[in-house]
């Protein structure tokens, strides 16, 4: 249930003409600058069954993630670690390109965007994940549902991904003499263990200019988009190029810069949720 490129509407010649001249005065139709993300609003414990959830408003991007845990078996190449899966899909009410349906390519590929970016890092301490070492494990499930597309689901699902995670609480659990774990459901038991926030910042390409956190029109007139995956300390963890532009070495360099300067902000934001704010 994802966007396909054929199924892009035109955006008129002149409309794209309109954006490049705002751009050329430093300003984009929605009054912000060209490396301004647009305003953001994270709420957290959304979702009164989830372990985690939150709800991320960028510009009018809506997204939600849920968090929910389940007692299994670990991987046999990894007996004392849990799991961690990210899943993603574009709810058909999101927009008019989305269809009912599996997630097609690029649902994929947003959520696997998310899922290398968190594993490259270890943003969730798996170890600590472990009940019962080489038998009994935290399975973590992270379900991302694009619920308003207006541009950038990057961003917006990265963020919603991790305020989730970071307002997961473990459910207490008992063990039972026959080795069956039960997991006590509606119980708080300890605050998942979170070792590092990341974010996505997704920048596009539109003429000659490198802007931030695009909308969707601006996405449609775009050469190419550039998502960085940063973890706190901005070292880049993750990248995924769309589009079929050419990238130039001093565009790269200066979408680098942009964005750096523009997580900021979403680290900001994430502080925010990891201290106890909404």
């Amino acid at each position: 249930m994802s966007v396909t490129p054929f199924k892009l509407p035109v955006v008129p010649a002149l409309k794209r003409q309109s954006y490049l001249n705002l751009y050329k005065r430093g300003v984009r139709e929605d009054g912000r600058s060209i490396r301004a993300p647009r305003q953001l609003e994270i709420k957290v414990g959304v979702l009164e069954k989830a372990e985690g959830s939150a709800l991320v408003r960028l510009g009018n991007t809506q997204v939600l993630a849920g968090v929910k845990v389940e007692a299994t078996s670990p991987f046999k190449d990894t007996p004392n670690q849990g799991v961690l899966v990210v899943h993603a899909e574009n709810v058909p009410l999101a927009s008019p390109m989305f269809e009912p349906g599996p997630p097609d390519e690029n649902a994929i590929e947003l959520a696997r965007v998310i899922d290398r970016s968190l594993r490259e890092v270890r943003a969730v301490d798996l170890e600590a994940l472990v009940l019962r070492p080489g038998e009994k494990v935290w399975n973590v499930w992270v379900d991302v549902y694009v619920l308003d597309h207006d541009g950038n689901l990057f961003d917006a699902s990265m963020l919603a991904t991790m305020a989730a995670l970071l307002s997961t609480e473990l459910p207490d659990f008992e063990e039972l003499e026959t080795g069956e774990v039960v997991v006590k459901r509606g119980t708080k038991g300890r605050r998942l263990k979170v070792d590092h926030s990341v974010v996505t910042v997704t920048t596009a390409k539109v003429g000659n200019y490198i802007i931030v956190d695009p909308n969707f029109e601006e996405e449609v007139i775009s050469d190419y988009r550039l998502v960085l995956s940063f973890d706190e300390n901005l070292r880049i963890v993750g990248a995924q190029k769309t589009g079929s532009g050419g990238m130039r070495a001093e565009e790269l360099q200066e979408a680098i810069k942009v964005s750096k300067e523009a997580s900021q902000i979403y680290f900001k934001a994430l502080e925010q949720v990891r201290g106890g704010g909404k």
